[in-house]
């Protein structure tokens, strides 16, 4: 990896990319330092801590810490990445969409101008429904009427959360990488010092004996190798099917026969299922906070909210607290499921099948069209489950330590997901624009 990157910084037009990147982060890291005007800071936080706990901690580190420090940037990229997986839901359902999606650069560059509206909606919304909330939490707002906060608060938000966007699509433009991916990214690997700088102080030098501090630091180095490991295998794991072209000719010549592969990734959905399963169990909990309603063992909402905070599950310390630890199984149910569900809306096997009998391919040993059809689903749904598989596990990883061990950190599985997936994938763009730059051909070997 680094040798990629001393190479790429010798090549003067990568190195302005990469120079451009980094400034844009810098940016965004400054920009979380901007307070939002007429929201008290410090007792946010305070009341952060009292009512949600951990449960902010995934989307706190995915805003690099804006949101609980309630900057201008504290909706961060959240708003785009919500409009383009609904674009991408409504591309499956809108056959108008479809067609735009199907003509090339012009429409996705309409689609593209789609969601850059729909996320300017969806923050205003997110921003509202926040100064609401804020309002009927007292001590949050400093001062003024309702009206005037909103106005602010929304205004500030908003501009913020374009501004973001606007960002990552010159960093995709001007830079390396993808920009919003690159923004995580950036946000993720912020917060990680000081969740590490907490775990060593909580196991290494706040345990009872030197004993004790060096089995807790083997514990921890170990536990983020192991799942950095299952990561990259996760990343990179995948399923060639085998397809044979059929011979013809044309005029007099014999073209085709060739052979190829479709490859199907184990991991078809991404991280997607775990940040849908995390929202859904998540969005309740926030809502019910803003009107005073808290995850309590008295009435059965209360229990329920109880059930669906991430720090009440594997607690071993009783029966009484472990039960809530259902709240886990529904969470790895929801994984699996929406595993299933976003690999079926974006990718058709059917469509694959037609394209491959059009042009005279077909998977050895299987006839074309239906078949071949009934066959790419037999093999996907088996290998979304072992992807699925997978993903719960490096999930859950971090949630079973902070629940046995009290090990509560910001960054966990999912994160280290993104963070893997996106330098994996930065590192292979720059090496391709350095082949390309460096490839001499056939005449010179």
């Amino acid at each position: 990896m680094f040798k990629t990157l001393r190479n790429a910084f010798k090549i003067k037009d990568i190195r302005a990319k990469l120079l451009f990147t980094l400034i844009a982060l810098l940016i965004v890291r400054l920009g979380c330092l901007i307070p939002v005007p007429g929201v008290d800071r410090d007792y946010f936080q305070l009341w952060l801590d009292s009512t949600m706990g951990d449960n902010l901690g995934f989307l706190d580190a995915l805003t690099g810490g804006s949101f609980t420090e309630m900057s201008i940037f504290a909706l961060n990229i959240s708003p785009y990445i919500t409009s383009s997986i609904i674009m991408q839901l409504l591309t499956i359902a809108i056959p108008k969409l479809e067609e735009l999606q199907k003509d090339g650069e012009e429409g996705r560059k309409k689609i593209a101008e789609i969601s850059r509206y729909l996320t300017i909606g969806l923050a205003i919304i997110e921003s509202v429904a926040m100064t609401i909330g804020f309002n009927n939490t007292n001590g949050v707002l400093r001062s003024g009427s309702l009206f005037t906060n909103i106005v602010v608060i929304t205004v500030s938000f908003t501009a913020g959360s374009a501004f973001l966007m606007w960002l990552g699509e010159r960093i995709t433009e001007k830079g390396v990488g993808n920009g919003i991916s690159m923004i995580l990214l950036f946000n993720i690997v912020a917060k990680m010092p000081s969740d590490i700088s907490n775990l060593v102080e909580r196991f290494v030098t706040g345990a009872g004996s030197v004993g004790m501090g060096i089995v807790g630091a083997v514990v921890i180095v170990a536990v983020i190798v192991v799942t950095i490991v299952l990561i990259v295998l996760l990343q990179d794991a995948q399923r060639k099917i085998s397809v044979q072209y059929a011979k013809k000719v044309q005029g007099r010549n014999m073209v085709g026969g060739q052979s190829s592969f479709i490859p199907l990734k184990v991991n078809t959905a991404g991280v997607i299922p775990v940040i849908f399963a995390v929202s859904l169990l998540q969005f309740p909990i926030i809502i019910s906070s803003f009107f005073g309603v808290y995850g309590e063992r008295s009435t059965l909402w209360r229990k329920i909210l109880y059930m669906f905070d991430q720090r009440h599950w594997f607690n071993f310390d009783s029966f009484g607290e472990f039960k809530y630890t259902l709240g886990a199984v529904l969470y790895i149910a929801m994984i699996i499921f929406f595993a299933y569900f976003y690999t079926s809306i974006t990718f058709n096997p059917m469509e694959i099948a037609n394209n491959m009998k059009k042009q005279g391919g077909f998977i050895p040993g299987i006839r074309p069209g239906r078949p071949t059809t009934e066959y790419l689903n037999k093999v996907l749904n088996y290998i979304i489950f072992i992807g699925a598989i997978g993903l719960t596990i490096v999930a859950v990883i971090p949630i079973f330590f902070a629940g046995a061990f009290g090990a509560s950190v910001n960054f966990g599985g999912t994160s280290l997901i993104i963070v893997v997936g996106v330098v994996l994938e930065t590192l292979k763009q720059i090496e391709s624009q350095m082949l390309v730059r460096h490839y001499k051909g056939f005449l010179n070997d």
